[in-house]
C-alpha cells in the first residue's frame, strides 16, 4: 500500500557543508570558454582537470592582455600558466590467465590524494581508491562498486574499506556523492550504490558511520518531498498524481558540463528550436544516470538534442534507492533504533508498491513518463534492477526475463535495442547491467538466462583480452568486438570491467 504523506518523518538533516568550490569553468570564464570551444585539445578533459601554475586571478589578467587570437598563442598562453594531466599506462605485460592480469592491475589502478595542489579542479580523499583508468584519473561514484567487486578474490579486502571510508567522507563535506571527484562533478550524483558498496565492508565498528551517511545520502535525493503536492517535482523527487514518490534524475547547474564543454555548446549552437538551459540540464541529468547518453532518454528515439531525462522517474533510479532505504531500515535494526527501522521499513514497503505500480508497463519494467502519467514502452537493460533489488513480484520477474531476451547478444546484454551511436545504446554492453541482470535473474530462479549472460560476457572480454591484452570500458556483444560510440575513444584499464569480470570468474561453477 502506499505510505501517507503523514506517517512519513521528518528526513534526517545533511550534515552543513561548506560552499561548493567552483569549477573551472566558473573560476575561467571567457578563458575556458574559448580553449574549449577552439578545441585546443581534443578531449575537453584535459584542460577540466589542468592544474594552475599561479593564482587565477593572475591568470586571468595575464589572459586580458594576451594577444591570444591564433590557436597556437593560446596554447602556448594555456601551456605557460597551466601543467596538464598526464596519461597513465596502467594495463602491465598480459599474464597466463584473465584472472591473474585483472588481480594485477589493482596497484597500477589504486591512487591516494589526501591533499590536491592549489587551484586543482581535483578533490582530496583520505584513503587509497581504484580509478576506472583512461580518461578517468579520479575516483567515480557507480563504477566504483563495480570495481570493488573484484577485490576481495585478489585478497584487497583493504581496498574495499578504504573506498568506503572515502565515499562516506564525500558525503561528510558535501551531503552528496558527486558524479566524481572533481570541482565540476559536485553539482550532481550517480546511481546511489553506496548502500551496496557499505555492505561489502567487514569492518561491523564503522556501521553507525556508515548508516549516518546512507541517512544523509537518502535525504540528498529526496529534498523538497515535504512540501511536494501531487503532480509536482522538485530537483530529484516527483509526487505523482495519485501521491506516490518516485525520484528522476538532475544536476543542480543548467550550463555546459566542464568536461564536455564544447559538445555540450556546440550541440545548443545547433538546436535552435529549444532553451539552452533546459538542454544543458538534461544533459547534465544523463550524466548523473550514468547512461551519458542513450536513446532511453530521448524525445524521438534517436537525437540527442531532444533529450528529456528530468522527465523520466527512472526504473533503475528508483530500484536503487528502495534498496538503500532496505539497507537502512536493517542496519537502523542492528543498531536497536526503532524509529529509524520503521520509518524506513514503511518507506521500503511505499517504494515497492509504487515501483510495481508506475514502472510497470504490462510487459516488463520501464521509465515512468512524468508527463504521459505512465510508464514507456521502451525496453532497456535497466529493465532488470527491479528484479536486481527484489521489488518485483514472481509474475513480473518471469515476464520481464521473457521481454528482455532480445537484448542478450553474443557477449552479453546490449544497453537498449536501439542503434543510435550513442555509447549507452545498442550494439554496446556494460559490465555493471551484466552484473545486475545475471543477479537479479538468479534472485527470480532465472537461471538459464543468468548463465547465459554470465557466459556469454566472460567470452567476449576473453577474446578481447587474447587480442589486445586489454580490458575494455565496454564491448560490442553483438559481434563480440571493442565497444564504440559516445564523445571519447574506447578507454582501456578498467576498473568496472575488472572488478565485475573478476567476481564472475571467482564464482563456483
Amino acid at each position: 500500500m502506499m505510505l501517507a504523506t503523514a506517517a512519513i518523518a521528518a528526513p534526517i538533516a545533511a550534515a552543513p557543508v561548506k560552499p561548493f568550490p567552483p569549477s573551472p569553468a566558473q573560476v575561467y570564464g571567457p578563458l575556458y570558454t574559448a580553449v574549449q570551444m577552439r578545441q585546443i585539445f581534443p578531449d575537453s578533459k584535459t584542460f577540466a582537470d589542468a592544474v594552475p601554475k599561479r593564482p587565477a586571478t593572475a591568470i586571468m589578467a595575464a589572459y586580458r592582455s594576451c594577444k591570444c587570437d591564433t590557436d597556437p598563442a593560446l596554447k602556448a598562453f594555456v601551456t605557460a600558466n597551466f601543467t596538464l594531466p598526464a596519461e597513465r599506462v596502467v594495463t602491465p605485460q598480459p599474464t597466463s590467465s584473465l584472472a591473474e592480469h585483472i588481480d594485477k592491475l589493482w596497484p597500477h589502478l589504486t591512487r591516494t590524494t589526501t591533499s590536491v595542489p592549489a587551484g586543482s579542479s581535483a578533490l582530496s580523499l583520505p584513503k587509497p581508491y581504484v580509478v576506472p583508468g583512461g580518461r578517468f584519473r579520479e575516483l567515480y561514484y557507480w563504477d566504483s562498486y563495480f570495481t570493488m567487486l573484484g577485490l576481495p578474490a585478489a585478497g584487497r579486502q583493504d581496498l574495499i574499506e578504504t573506498m568506503v571510508a572515502d565515499f562516506g567522507s564525500l558525503i561528510d563535506r558535501y551531503g552528496h556523492i558527486p558524479n566524481g571527484t572533481r570541482t565540476y562533478y559536485l553539482s550532481r550524483s550517480q546511481p546511489p550504490v553506496f548502500y551496496l558498496m557499505s555492505g561489502l565492508s567487514r569492518d561491523a565498528t564503522t556501521l553507525a558511520t556508515r548508516t549516518r551517511q546512507l541517512r544523509a545520502e537518502h535525504a540528498f535525493w529526496m529534498d523538497g518531498e515535504a512540501t511536494l503536492k501531487p503532480g509536482q517535482q522538485h530537483r530529484r523527487v516527483a509526487r505523482l498524481a495519485d501521491g506516490s514518490l518516485l525520484n528522476r534524475y538532475w544536476d543542480d547547474r543548467a550550463d555546459p558540463r566542464d568536461e564536455s564543454y564544447r559538445e555540450d555548446a556546440a550541440l545548443a549552437d545547433h538546436t535552435t528550436d529549444r532553451d539552452r538551459a533546459d538542454l544543458f540540464r538534461n544533459l547534465r541529468a544523463g550524466a548523473e544516470s550514468g547512461w551519458d547518453f542513450s536513446s532511453r532518454w530521448f524525445a524521438d528515439g534517436r537525437t540527442l538534442a531532444t533529450i528529456r531525462t528530468t522527465r523520466f522517474a527512472a526504473v533503475d533510479l528508483n530500484s536503487l534507492l528502495l534498496g538503500l532505504e532496505q539497507a537502512i531500515a536493517t542496519n537502523c535494526r542492528t543498531l536497536a533504533d526503532t524509529a529509524c527501522a520503521t520509518e524506513f521499513g514503511q518507506r521500503a514497503e511505499a517504494r515497492t508498491q509504487a515501483i510495481r505500480r508506475h514502472l510497470w508497463n504490462g510487459r516488463f519494467f520501464a521509465d515512468h513518463d512524468l508527463d504521459t502519467g505512465r510508464a514507456n514502452t521502451v525496453l532497456t537493460a535497466a529493465t532488470m534492477f527491479p528484479l536486481f533489488v527484489g521489488a518485483a513480484t514472481p509474475d513480473q520477474g518471469r515476464a520481464t526475463a521473457a521481454a528482455s531476451q532480445p537484448l542478450v547478444g553474443e557477449g552479453g546484454v546490449m544497453t537498449t535495442g536501439t542503434p543510435s551511436g550513442q555509447q549507452w545504446d545498442e550494439p554496446n554492453g556494460w559490465a555493471p547491467l551484466q552484473w545486475i541482470a545475471i543477479t537479479g535473474l538468479r534472485r527470480y530462479q532465472e537461471t538459464a538466462l543468468a548463465t547465459r549472460i554470465r557466459t556469454a560476457w566472460l567470452a567476449g572480454v576473453q577474446r578481447e583480452y587474447a587480442a589486445s591484452g586489454k580490458l575494455l570500458e565496454k564491448y560490442d556483444v553483438v559481434e563480440r568486438k571493442p565497444g564504440g560510440g559516445g564523445e571519447y575513444p574506447n578507454q582501456d584499464g578498467f576498473g568496472w570491467t575488472n572488478g565485475v569480470t573478476r567476481a564472475l570468474l571467482a564464482e563456483t561453477p
